[in-house]
């Protein structure tokens, strides 16, 4: 029987058909996302339970943190395709690219195009949660000059804009698109940014949302999204989502 008087919408219903998550840190032993193959299978047969069977797993590239290069990204790629089908999990589109940090080590990848796009031109790219680069707006001219679209992950999270939201259209005029963590509407990263995550969706400045998922908490909290407040504002961003089915 229907409950007229539910809350929370479960989080089985909360995906459109072919939502496409894309970015997460699912590849194993590559990042602080996986820990193992064994970690890496339970988070996509989780998320496969929400709804969710696209992904494009997006590990770090940071400085000398993490130092992936396409080529270990892919065969990190090819190790899980090859789990998944053992697993006859063939079902789950499974692909990767990755999120650059906006560092010294990301312009010399930019000018040798050694970079893995989520779709075509698609570059997701991050910044410092302390402060933004100095030459920001330059990276992101260089950027759009060699031919991609920068996508800034959860531009919510950058605290230092939270006092001043016209740096956050000031973004969007140098031609960035945003992509929301959906975590950030649950609390998880605590209420300032929540606020400016919905602030950013009512303003209608985020283009795409991915679920970030690096652990297993992660995923049990994801099940509080559901609520009618933020399946309101979601709604036409999960829809967008589907332009990066492969």
């Amino acid at each position: 029987m229907l409950n007229l008087f539910k809350k929370e919408t479960p989080i089985t219903e909360v995906f459109p058909m072919d939502f496409v998550d894309i970015h997460s840190h699912l590849l194993p032993g590559i990042d602080d996302g996986s820990k193992s193959m064994e970690n890496t299978i339970e988070m996509i047969s989780t998320m496969d339970s929400y709804g969710i069977q696209n992904f494009i797993t997006t590990p770090h590239v940071l400085g000398n943190v993490w130092k992936n290069s396409s080529d270990t990204i892919l065969d990190k790629l090819d190790l899980v395709l090859e789990e998944l089908e053992k697993r006859d999990m063939s079902y789950i589109k499974f692909d990767a690219a990755a999120e650059y940090m906006l560092d010294e080590e990301f312009c010399e990848l930019l000018k040798s195009r050694d970079l893995l796009t989520l779709k075509e031109d698609s570059l997701l790219v991050e910044m410092s949660f302390l402060q933004a680069p100095v030459n920001l707006y330059e990276m992101l001219f260089d950027i759009q000059l060699a031919g991609y679209k920068p996508i800034m992950a959860h531009p919510e999270r950058y605290m230092f804009y939270h006092q001043d939201f016209e740096l956050y259209q000031k973004l969007k005029d140098a031609g960035c698109r945003f992509q929301l963590n959906l975590l950030s509407l649950t609390g998880h990263y605590g209420k300032s940014v929540q606020k400016a995550a919905e602030r950013l969706l009512k303003e209608g400045m985020i283009d795409f949302a991915g679920s970030d998922t690096h652990n297993m908490n992660h995923l049990n909290t994801l099940k509080k999204i559901g609520t009618k407040k933020n399946l309101k504002l979601l709604a036409p961003i999960l829809q967008n989502n589907l332009e990066f089915n492969r």
